[in-house]
Parts: C-alpha cells; sequence; structure tokens
C-alpha cells in the first residue's frame, strides 16, 4: 500500500476513534530526512499542492494543531522541526537564519517537490523570507506572521526587547553542561542575535508574498508595515484583538484568509 494512502488511513482511523492527532510527536505522520549534516523531523498530512509550515523560536511543528487540519483538506502539507528544535538534531554550535532557509530548500529538494507554499510563524515567517530571497524557485508564494528583519527596539517592542536584554545579560557569563539548556540558549541567540536583512533586499522577492501581524503584537507595527511597503507584490492584514499567536488566536479567520491569499488570481501591488 502506497505510503501516503497508509497514512491518511491510520489518521482516519485516529479520528474515527476520538483520538486527537498528536501534531509534532506523530509516528503516523513523521518521518527523519538528513540533509546538510542535520536530522530534521518533518510530518505530511493530506494531499495536492505542497505547503511548507515554519514555526516559530523555541517551539516545533505542534504550534500547528489549529492549521493543519484545514490545509491537509486541499494541500500535502509539511510541518517540520527547524533545526535544534523540536525533534530535530543539531550538534553544530552555531545557528543563523540562513542556515534554517537553506534546510526548508534542502528538504524540499529532499522530498522532490520543485516548488512549495510556504506559511511561516515569527522565526518561520523570518526564514520564510529568506527561502524567497535565497531560493527563489522554491516558493510559489508565502505568508509571514509576526516577523522581523533585524533584532532592535526599532523592530520589536519595548518589552519584548527589555525582556531580551535581560535574557542575554542573565545568560552569556553562564556555562552549559546540560545539553538541553545549551541548546536552549543556542536558540535564544538565534533572536538575540539575527537576522540582519535590509528592507532594500526584499525588493529582489519575485513571489507573492502575506505580511501579517497582530494588532498587539511583539513586532512593531510600523516595523510590519515597512516591510509590506518594501516587497514587489504583496498583501497585509493586521488582525484586529491580536497578539503575537495570530495563528492561534483567531484560527478559523487566520486559515481562511491565508488560503484565499493562496489562491488569489491577482496581488495588488503595496501602497507606498
Amino acid at each position: 500500500m502506497p505510503r501516503l494512502l497508509l497514512v491518511a488511513l491510520l489518521l482516519f482511523t485516529q479520528l474515527a476513534h476520538g483520538q486527537a492527532v498528536p501534531y509534532g510527536n506523530n509516528p503516523v505522520a513523521g518521518k527523519y530526512a538528513t540533509v546538510r549534516g542535520v536530522k530534521l523531523y518533518y510530518e505530511v498530512y493530506g494531499a495536492g499542492p505542497p505547503l511548507l509550515l515554519l514555526h516559530g523560536n523555541g517551539g516545533s511543528s505542534k504550534e500547528f494543531a489549529k492549521t493543519i487540519p484545514y490545509f491537509a483538506k486541499r494541500y500535502r502539507v509539511v510541518a517540520m522541526d527547524s533545526r535544534a528544535h523540536g525533534k530535530s538534531v543539531d550538534r553544530a554550535d552555531s545557528l543563523s537564519f540562513e542556515m534554517l532557509a537553506d534546510d526548508c530548500a534542502a528538504l524540499l529538494t529532499h522530498l522532490r517537490l520543485d516548488s512549495a507554499y510556504v506559511l511561516g510563524w515569527s522565526d518561520g515567517g523570518i526564514t520564510a523570507l529568506l527561502l524567497a530571497l535565497r531560493h527563489p524557485e522554491k516558493v510559489k508564494r508565502l505568508a509571514a506572521t509576526g516577523a522581523n528583519l533585524w533584532p532592535d527596539s526599532t523592530a520589536l517592542m519595548p518589552e519584548l526587547w527589555q525582556q531580551m536584554k535581560r535574557g542575554y545579560r542573565e545568560g552569556r557569563t553562564q556555562t552549559f553542561t546540560d545539553p538541553s539548556r545549551k541548546n536552549d540558549w543556542k536558540v535564544f541567540l538565534l533572536d538575540w542575535r539575527h537576522p540582519h536583512i535590509p528592507l532594500s533586499t526584499l525588493a529582489r522577492i519575485k513571489a507573492p508574498v502575506f505580511i501579517i501581524a497582530g494588532d498587539r503584537d511583539v513586532i512593531r507595527p510600523e516595523h510590519t508595515v515597512a516591510i509590506y511597503q518594501n516587497l514587489p507584490r504583496a498583501w497585509l492584514w493586521i488582525l484586529p484583538n491580536s497578539g503575537h499567536a495570530t495563528l492561534h488566536e483567531h484560527a478559523d479567520e487566520f486559515n481562511r484568509k491565508t488560503d484565499e491569499f493562496f489562491r488569489a488570481r491577482t496581488i495588488l501591488l503595496p501602497s507606498r
């Protein structure tokens, strides 16, 4: 029996018996791929055009528990754990968004997918933008919610930036012997030191982009608008009454609107 059919039948059995699908830790749908020297974990659901889901800092593919069921009805959803996150194994010391973007391209190649729609949240949104910059042939369209282009108080809200500064001061003098805590520190430094994407480089992104944020996001609203305004073809959506977790707090509306963007016939130019 073909694997995709087997996965579909097993998932149907889970749902028929009232079992919650363990997204992010599902032996039925999960696999590993060794790419670029890293063992990446990913799960596949549904059939149709490929859709790559990219989670936030310190998270994993389980963050898409409210996203996968909707899109799996129409797409072949690939939810991956970024290196050093979730079940993906990464023993290297360094970490950057460029590395994460190159991992995404390598995983798509491993899966024999020429390109995919991409949905990224927070760090995943940053990775999605860099994927479109570094591997434009891999991205059909991308949606990025809660993404920033650089790490300072001009991009992040003051409360978050102060919290990060305190975290850095507390951690920089420590010696981490426990592998888990050492990995957590590496993941923290990813957001402390990165990304560094000049606004001007966004003009090179040819794929249509959907820029999303909550009106109470941890990303400054003017930073989100600037990202939108510097993209050649883009939509902008600021969700009312929403924080950083737009895809959780307004899951139904978020899924419908993002799907509408992926399937739209035309993408209007941003207002300058």
